[in-house]
């Protein structure tokens, strides 16, 4: 990576500071425009285009994206830091999918290396191995979303198979960066305890692995497709019961993995 590569551009839409999900600590979330999936539940529709967006929010028109440097974005991570020393915590980068803007992403995380930051992505590894590979020097945690293991039906609910999913996770276990695996728990797709149990069954053979979070469904960004023009899929989808979570924990659990609800 060439040495001004804090001048390196990318596209995000937003900026999120003081989360305590999506890693140790209190973080700073950057998310990233652009993601091959479609997933019906997606809370962020507006992440999905790479392109520019104008989104009607509270009957107000905004603009959603902006192209940024490293170093813009690193203006406003860098705050914080009194934050991040005191609770471990760091910057996560999120979107939309960030292996599809490589080069920015790769970037952004050397620069939070730099001032000794803890650096994390939430993905869900649909990419090429070689944008995975671009990012992993920069990396100390990778949250990755396993959604299925049944390629048709992951297919059927988010546009993509899962076999490159898979394959990356595999690559990244190998890898020795921390892997953390989550599965978003969608009623009529993947909420049974047999598929659960069968995406925990895979995550276990993955090299280090330790930990799975499975996060309940929520329809929490369902105005954003009112505001962008889109019909929300999922409008008659109720989100499962705490005690239906803790029974798809339990099959968590039962394959030897560290269970956690929620991020």
């Amino acid at each position: 990576m060439e040495e001004n590569y804090r001048q390196t551009k990318g596209r995000i839409f937003n900026i999120q500071k003081f989360s305590i999900h999506d890693g140790p600590g209190i973080r700073t979330i950057v998310f990233l425009k652009g993601c091959l999936l479609r997933c019906r539940w997606c809370c962020n529709p507006e992440s999905q285009e790479f392109g520019i967006q104008t989104m009607m929010e509270n009957g107000k028109p905004k603009v959603v994206g902006r192209d940024v440097t490293v170093d813009e974005v690193m203006e406003e991570i860098v705050k914080d830091m009194p934050y991040y020393r005191r609770s471990g915590g760091g910057v996560t980068l999120s979107g939309g999918e960030s292996l599809l803007q490589p080069e920015f992403a790769a970037a952004l995380l050397r620069a939070c290396q730099d001032y000794g930051l803890h650096t994390a992505i939430e993905s869900t590894a649909c990419a090429k191995w070689e944008s995975v590979e671009q990012l992993l020097p920069y990396l100390d945690l990778y949250l990755m979303d396993i959604k299925h293991m049944d390629s048709a039906k992951h297919k059927a609910f988010t546009g993509q198979p899962n076999e490159r999913i898979l394959e990356n996770a595999r690559k990244v276990a190998q890898s020795h960066t921390e892997l953390i695996i989550r599965t978003p728990v969608i009623p009529t797709f993947n909420d049974t305890k047999e598929e659960i149990a069968g995406i925990a069954a895979f995550a276990k053979t993955l090299p280090g692995v330790r930990q799975m979070h499975i996060l309940p469904y929520h329809r929490l960004g369902q105005d954003k497709y009112t505001g962008l023009g889109r019909t929300y899929e999922m409008a008659h989808i109720e989100p499962p019961s705490q005690e239906h979570m803790e029974e798809l924990l339990a099959a968590v659990n039962a394959a030897g993995l560290k269970g956690q609800i929620g991020g």
